[in-house]
């Protein structure tokens, strides 16, 4: 199959799925209703943006020889209907990385959360050792052009995410990787939206587990009790090795890991990026690289792409941002600082901008999430609020379900930037300021906040 069009081809995933493909020769057309940078600018780099936004079922033609769905695509999209009536084999996007990846030696991390920064250490130590290997990871790495690539390699690292595949397969898009080696980071309710109760959230890992070839190996983090009970319910068929944070002490703000082969300095902090450390390197030595090797090559791994990524360094203030928006992630993050930064005034500024974050029956998931902090803040935005159709918040019902009197509860903008500013300055220690959001505080400039 060589010509492939995409529908919802603007996205962040599925754009670098098409040009991944384009690389490797396939003819590569698509659509969407709206296209937005990065995306817009890589696929008119390579000259696959579509002439115009919008659906056109004449582009479904009998020259496409196979669909790739986006979960952006609606069931009454012209060109999937168009696509259905013509007979053309429909694929969503794990589907179809599955198809290009059958000969490969398939690793899947999943899990509720450490999914890309394990994913993305994994990949560091592979190029670190040399090693042919092709990679699907949910952001930007360094040392790593694209997060997409397929190429001949014999080894393909896959980020596993539980989200459904498309409008037409509602099943989560790990069911269709089938690994030969698999992590389970941790289990924490999300995607409210889709799994309604944590129980039916849980099944899908149960389901994972389930789905796999008998004897394949999963790391599972020992330290969560909720893998170790899918592991119990659904993990007999494999072979299941634990995971747990390995010995460390920190010097200067940053961990030092204390091997066998003497200590380790990294350049990543907090015990879950350790823990997601250990899985990284126990999954490399699976694929065969010395447990030495590993340790040398992950001393240089800087971080995923706004993963505790630094964003400014003054003398008494350091701002750092993180992708966090589930509770166990928030409480996970601010731990970590709060310990590689005791002597630091802790400000941590948290956006709800997913659709579990913004939705009343989640918000008592987030009980005591930032306790961590010496001066917390919460931000919504309305507008966010109604382009995910829920209905209105207002800030005292908010505050409650964050069990913590002093939370500062913003949802406007120019309200957020005064409280920030006044929170970092004049202390009498140095601040780290930490701001969590899969958004982007509708588009704030911190560096001029934060400017003294």
């Amino acid at each position: 199959m060589k010509n492939i069009h995409f529908i919802a081809i603007g996205g962040a995933i599925m754009h670098q799925l098409a040009l991944a493909l384009h690389r490797q020769g396939y003819n590569i057309t698509g659509s969407d209703d709206e296209i937005n940078d990065p995306a817009k600018s890589n696929l008119a780099a390579a000259g696959l943006l579509p002439e115009k936004h919008g659906w056109f079922p004449e582009k479904i033609t009998s020259s496409v020889e196979a669909i790739v769905l986006g979960m952006h695509a609606k069931g009454d999209n012209p060109e999937l209907l168009a696509a259905q009536e013509a007979g053309i084999p429909i694929y969503s996007f794990p589907q179809y990385v599955y198809e290009v990846s059958k000969n490969k030696k398939r690793v899947v991390v999943a899990g509720s959360h450490g999914k890309t920064t394990i994913t993305s250490m994994i990949m560091h130590i592979l190029k670190h050792q040399g090693i042919n290997f092709d990679y699907l990871v949910g952001a930007r790495v360094a040392g790593f052009d694209q997060s997409v690539q397929l190429t001949d390699a014999p080894i393909i690292v896959l980020e596993g995410d539980e989200y459904p595949a498309s409008v037409v397969e509602k099943r989560p898009k790990i069911f269709f990787y089938h690994p030969h080696i698999s992590v389970i980071s941790g289990i924490a309710w999300d995607h409210i939206n889709v799994f309604p109760t944590y129980e039916i959230y849980f099944n899908q890992f149960e389901q994972y587990l389930q789905g796999m070839e008998n004897n394949t190996r999963v790391f599972y983090n020992n330290e969560d009790d909720e893998v170790k009970r899918v592991i119990e319910t659904s993990g007999s068929k494999l072979v299941a090795t634990p995971y747990d944070t390995p010995p460390f002490h920190y010097e200067d703000g940053f961990p030092v890991m204390d091997t066998k082969d003497g200590p380790v300095k990294v350049s990543v902090f907090g015990r879950h990026n350790l823990l997601n450390m250990q899985a990284a390197i126990d999954v490399c030595m699976e694929l065969g690289v010395a447990e030495a090797d590993c340790y040398k090559a992950i001393a240089s791994f800087t971080g995923a792409a706004r993963r505790l990524e630094k964003v400014k360094e003054e003398k008494d203030l350091l701002v750092y941002r993180d992708f966090a928006h589930a509770p166990s992630k928030l409480r996970a993050t601010l731990n970590a600082v709060r310990e590689a930064y005791p002597d630091h005034h802790l400000v941590a500024c948290f956006e709800l901008h997913t659709f579990s974050s913004l939705n009343e029956k989640f918000l008592s998931e987030y009980a005591h999430s930032m306790d961590a902090a010496d001066d917390a803040i919460v931000y919504f935005s309305h507008h966010a609020l109604s382009m995910k159709g829920l209905p209105n918040l207002d800030t005292e019902s908010v505050k409650k379900y964050f069990e913590r009197n002093d939370v500062n509860i913003i949802d406007e903008k120019e309200k957020l930037q005064e409280t920030v500013r006044n929170f970092i300055s004049g202390k009498e220690k140095p601040v780290f300021l930490l701001l969590m959001s899969s958004g982007t505080f509708d588009g704030i400039d911190w560096n001029a906040v934060s400017s003294h």
